[in-house]
This record gives C-alpha cells, sequence and structure tokens, in this order.
C-alpha cells in the first residue's frame, strides 16, 4: 500500500481505520525518531480539520473545541514501535526491517484518529474541549513527561484523562476496565561487585566476585517473598550478568542489571533501599566492594475509581454490557501514561485484539502479534463516548 492511500478522504467507516492502521502499521519507528509516523497522524489530522501542534520532538497535541466553554477531556495514543523482525506475511507487513509495531501502538493511533473524525462530525453538539495526544517513546525513556514539561496542558486543564491498549487475549468488540492501581512503578538498577582478580588456581589470591555477584542475586531473589506480604504485588527480574574473559581467570569485576515492579509507593521506597542494603553489604562482609545505581521508571498507573465506572458505562452502552469485562488483577507491565493519571483523574483501559475464536493468539511484543482490525471501530466508538460522557451536552438528547 502507498503512503497516500491511507489518505483519501471518506468516511470514519471500518474499511478506513484498516487503511490508516495498515500505513501506519508499515513505517513503525523507535523511541522519539517517529518523522514518518507523525507525518501520517498530522495528514490524517489536517484532512479532518483539527489543528496541531508539534511538542517533545515528535509528539503531536491536537484541540478540537465544541460549541461553547465547557469541559476538556485528553484522549492519549503512543505512537512508537518495538525492535522486533516482523514474522507476519501480509501486505501491509512492516516496511523497516527490525521494527514492528509488536505492541499495537498502530492500533491506538488509528483508533484515536478514528474517535477525532467522528467527534468533528458533531462538533456543534457538545461544548467544552478535546485534547488529542500521540506521544512518542512510550516503551522506551517515557514521551508523556516530556510533552508535559514542554506545555502540553497550559492554559487547559482536562477533566478527565483517557487511553487505550490492545489485549490479545480479550477478543475484538470486547473491552476490559479495571478500577485502581493497574500498572507497576519500575525502577532499573545496574550493580558492580569489584575485588582482587586473580588466576583461578590461586582463588585465596582473590575474591571471586562472580562468586560474590551470585550471592548478591540470590538474595535479591529472596527479597520480595519475604518481605513484601502475600497480597502485594511485586516483581525483582536480574536480566543481566556480565564477567570474565577467560575461563582460568577470577575477574576484578561483576555486574548486572535488572528491574523492580511494584504496584504500592511504600512496597517500591522499601524494597529499593533493602535492594541498595544487599548489594553493598554482602560483598562488604565477604572482602569485595558493591556499588549500585536505581534509574527511576514510570510512576504507578492509577485509574479512578469514578473514570473506570464511567468507561464501563460508555463501552456498555456501545458494545453491550455483555461485552465489557471488569479486569480484577493488575499487571506488573508499565505504561508512562500514568504520568497524565498522576495530574488528571482518568482510566486506562484494554482494548480486545483477539479472533476470538479459541485459536492460539500471539502476545504484545511477539514478532506475530496480529490483532483482528474489527478492533479498531470498537475502540474507537468507545472514546468517543467516553468523552461525550465527560463532556456532557445536545448529543445526549
Amino acid at each position: 500500500m502507498e503512503g497516500n492511500e491511507c489518505l483519501e478522504k471518506g468516511g470514519g467507516s471500518e474499511a478506513r481505520l484498516s487503511e490508516i492502521r495498515r500505513r501506519l502499521h508499515q513505517c513503525p519507528e523507535l523511541d522519539f525518531a517517529l518523522d514518518e509516523t507523525s507525518t501520517v497522524v498530522e495528514e490524517v489530522l489536517t484532512e479532518i480539520g483539527i489543528p496541531w501542534k508539534r511538542l517533545a520532538g515528535t509528539g503531536i497535541a491536537a484541540f478540537l473545541e465544541g460549541k461553547g466553554n465547557g469541559r476538556t477531556v485528553l484522549l492519549r495514543a503512543d505512537m512508537d514501535g518495538l525492535p522486533v523482525d516482523e514474522e507476519n506475511d501480509v501486505p501491509w507487513r512492516s516496511a523497516n526491517p527490525g521494527k514492528m509495531h509488536a505492541c499495537g501502538h498502530d492500533v491506538h493511533m488509528a483508533c484515536l484518529l478514528g474517535a477525532a473524525r467522528k467527534l468533528s462530525e458533531i462538533q456543534g453538539k457538545f461544548s467544552g474541549k478535546v485534547l488529542f495526544v500521540f506521544q512518542p517513546a512510550e516503551e522506551t525513556s517515557g514521551g508523556a513527561l516530556p510533552m508535559l514539561e514542554e506545555g502540553l496542558l497550559d492554559g487547559v486543564w482536562p477533566d478527565g484523562a483517557f487511553a487505550l491498549h490492545c489485549d490479545p487475549f480479550l477478543p475484538a468488540g470486547t473491552v476490559g476496565v479495571h478500577s485502581g492501581s493497574f500498572r507497576a512503578a519500575s525502577d532499573m538498577f545496574d550493580c558492580v561487585i569489584r575485588g582482587r582478580g586473580t588466576h583461578g588456581a590461586e582463588p585465596h589470591n582473590g575474591d571471586d566476585v562472580i562468586a560474590i555477584a551470585c550471592r548478591v542475586i540470590s538474595a535479591l531473589h529472596e527479597l520480595v517473598g519475604r518481605t513484601v506480604p502475600p497480597s502485594d504485588a511485586a516483581v525483582l527480574s536480574v536480566g543481566s550478568f556480565h564477567a570474565g574473559s577467560a575461563r582460568n581467570i577470577l575477574p576484578d569485576r561483576a555486574s548486572f542489571s535488572g528491574i523492580l515492579r511494584t504496584l504500592d509507593e511504600q512496597a517500591r521506597v522499601s524494597l529499593k533501599a533493602r535492594i541498595r542494603r544487599t548489594v553493598m553489604n554482602i560483598p562488604d562482609i565477604l572482602g569485595a566492594v558493591g556499588e549500585i545505581q536505581f534509574t527511576e521508571g514510570y510512576p504507578v498507573l492509577r485509574n479512578d475509581p469514578g473514570m473506570a465506572a464511567l468507561v464501563m458505562a460508555a463501552a456498555s452502552e456501545v458494545l453491550g454490557a455483555e461485552n465489557v469485562i471488569p479486569l480484577v488483577k493488575p499487571s506488573m507491565g508499565v505504561d508512562d501514561f500514568a504520568y497524565f493519571l498522576q495530574r488528571i483523574p482518568g482510566c486506562y483501559f484494554m482494548l480486545g485484539t483477539g479472533k476470538g475464536d479459541g485459536s492460539e493468539e500471539a502476545p504484545l511484543h511477539s514478532p506475530r502479534f496480529f490483532p483482528d482490525e474489527r478492533c479498531l471501530a470498537a475502540g474507537a466508538d468507545v472514546l468517543v463516548r467516553t468523552a461525550l460522557s465527560v463532556l456532557g451536552g445536545d448529543h445526549q438528547k
């Protein structure tokens, strides 16, 4: 499909949404380097007649004003892809080797653009404003905070903020909604164990930093189960370990990296302190030196109970109550939409993208992730109904 094919004028039909999504799927880009992606979004917004501006490099903010003063609602879609080689053999597969929309951000953008078109068609029937946010870098360093810091909310304070995310384990035509803490906070850590290197035949002349690092990692893995109540959720993972270059040499340095995910701020602070003490104290007892550096990630994403109930009601209106699924368990995944929800009451909900026929579904971040495009109209309609529920107006009569 050529790049301009998805920009032909037409209605907000499912076919139109599919064209936009497939065009975006073909040009996945990473982090903040989203020039082609942003251009497609901007061309569709311009075609609809909604003014936009750039923030944080490739982020886009667009305002749609109703017939008069009133409330403001924020709707957000993330834009970046993943460093994944796509394995799906379809005409609209990724044209950028090593990059893929394996987390469904192409779906998110298409749904939000579909919602923008639908809301623009009834612009004279509601009061207030809709702020459409197309955000870069959700998968990496985070684009939400830079957009906020560059003035996204200057002169406006939304009454509600909403975002959807693909879920291949819910069938297309359904949504899932959770009330309260729904996505974890994340804290990355990088550790180094330093000691005396020595020949493998003379371990008594060194400190065996590999063995010490293994003891530290083993102790870290016990922290969650022994310091966090079983009713609370927390995950500590060490995913990288590097040490040595020869089989007969005990090196003077070992390093490892990991990530802590928590749903409770008190547990987050407590575990970080315990991790620090573990990394420093065990090597010290054994004659080496432990060092640790934390990199703070996204905060806990908490859905406002009232806004979660509003999304459930809105989704029930357009999809039917039987297709709205209350989600009981939170996820230990992360999303920087949390920065919006720190400032604005709102809800982050799941959009079913599965086939719903019992066949195996590829998970998010898989090179075979393949959403059922029937989800596009459902996502757009739920966003529209949710926005109107916040705004109020003649459309409800």
